[in-house]
């Protein structure tokens, strides 16, 4: 493991997703997926989203929903749309991105991302 990708990706993943969520998520690893939990943190918050490349983290973060929405990862899509808000995206970017995803992934993945959205939506406007 590469100590300088995993510190990285702690601050990354911490500034996208909350402080809050990313130690409790690396506070209840055990041994059977603490292993799993370093890889996240090194692999795809250092070395993918701590690139110094031409995405952005909004880029990236419209780009995550996209994907985790034709797998229909529905968990991770929500904590992903969250994340997308901290990283400045706005509601009619992400409107524009599911429209877009349903069209290329089809029309059930764009139903369940919009209807994910919606929930997403509410809850952070219930908190406001």
């Amino acid at each position: 493991m590469s100590q300088e990708l995993f510190n990285a990706g702690l601050a990354i993943r911490k500034e996208v997703l909350g402080a809050e969520y990313v130690e409790k998520s690396l506070g209840a690893a055990d041994d059977f997926n603490r292993d799993f939990q370093n890889i996240v943190t090194e692999y795809c918050w250092g070395a993918s989203w701590g690139r110094n490349g031409a995405l952005s983290r909004r880029d990236r973060s419209l780009l995550n929903l996209v994907m985790l929405g034709a797998l229909n990862r529905s968990e991770e899509f929500k904590l992903h749309l969250k994340g997308a808000l901290t990283n400045g995206c706005t509601r009619a970017e992400i409107r524009d991105t599911l429209i877009h995803l349903a069209i290329y992934a089809g029309i059930p993945a764009g139903v369940e991302a919009f209807r994910l959205a919606r929930q997403v939506f509410a809850e952070l406007d219930a908190t406001a």
